[in-house]
């Protein structure tokens, strides 16, 4: 689940150097924090590389990776960085050995250029929470800064970056009096008005984040069978949203934040006939009904409980 803050009205996310400094304040203080894209500023040379990679069957190269992904991170001057590397059906790389080798190469080639990096092997096999789209993935988020606990996964994955974060910063000196931090700043609010202040930051307004955009079609994908659910495909989810129009097929393409998926079913829950495997958010009935044909394959629905549900955060690698 990631945070994307082009889905909050009026954030402007595309900042960079003076222009990004400038952005972080509000009334004249520092509230140290925002959530930024790419622009044509940043590492430019990694997008004509990337072509380059396109026609030339390079994309999965693994050298090549690792130089488009910290390309940008180096050009940024970070202080510290700890990356997500995904493993399961919905990852980038095929196989968990795969992702293994992304991650370590990563952390190796960043620290040897004098930036202190951290990978967290995270499982990709179900979504993260129970919402995946744009707007929809926004509300929940704030949902869980404002006390709300959506998902176990979710908060799990949020406290262990958090506190990797928070140790390459020097801030605290191990997991567990991190965790306590990042638990009080839940508790106390602190984390919920530090976001708030980022959006307003942004451009966003004060209202902004309870503005977020909403599609006019709700739809119920339903459950054929009676059953308990062992397998869901991840990476059919991501197509299901971009045929939503939630995605991009080309880079020229506009994304609606609007559409997505809410209510997902995970792994391991008892699910009966006629029930909501998920809940579609379209902009038409059309759009809905077309989708909930595909997304029912996304879901494998087992007479009894199949393989457990994999832990979420998998692993942690750090320079040898």
């Amino acid at each position: 689940m990631g945070l994307d803050i082009p889905a909050v009205p009026w954030t402007n996310w595309n900042l960079y150097g003076d222009s990004f400094g400038g952005n972080l304040s509000e009334d004249g203080e520092k509230f140290r924090g925002a959530i930024v894209g790419q622009t044509a500023a940043l590492a430019p040379a990694d997008g004509r590389l990337y072509a380059v990679r396109d026609v030339t069957a390079t994309v999965e190269s693994l050298d090549l990776i690792t130089a488009s992904i910290l390309s940008k991170k180096l050009a940024a001057g970070l202080h510290g960085l700890v990356m997500d590397v995904k493993v399961g059906n919905g990852a980038f790389m095929s196989t968990e050995a795969a992702s293994r080798e992304l991650a370590r190469t990563l952390v190796e080639v960043a620290n040897d250029a004098g930036l202190p990096t951290v990978a967290v092997l995270t499982d990709m096999s179900e979504c993260l929470s129970a919402s995946a789209g744009n707007a929809l993935e926004v509300c929940e988020a704030i949902r869980f800064l404002k006390g709300e606990i959506p998902s176990m996964r979710f908060k799990e994955v949020v406290m262990a970056f958090g506190a990797e974060l928070l140790g390459l910063g020097g801030v605290e000196s191990d997991q567990a009096s991190a965790k306590a931090a990042l638990q009080g700043s839940l508790d106390n609010g602190k984390a919920f008005e530090r976001f708030d202040r980022m959006v307003r930051g942004l451009g966003g307004g004060s209202y902004a984040i309870d503005q977020l955009p909403v599609a006019p079609v709700t739809f119920s994908c339903s459950a054929l069978c009676s059953g308990v659910v062992s397998r869901v495909d991840v990476k059919v989810i991501g197509m299901a949203i971009v045929e939503l129009g939630g995605g991009r097929r080309q880079s020229s393409n506009a994304i609606d934040h609007a559409v997505g998926l809410s209510e997902v079913a995970g792994i391991g829950r008892q699910i009966d006939r006629g029930e909501a495997l998920a809940i579609i958010h379209a902009r038409s009935k059309e759009d809905a009904a077309c989708v909930s044909y595909s997304l029912r394959e996304v879901f494998t629905i087992s007479e009894t409980a199949g393989t457990p549900q994999r832990p979420v955060v998998l692993d942690r690698i750090s320079r040898r």
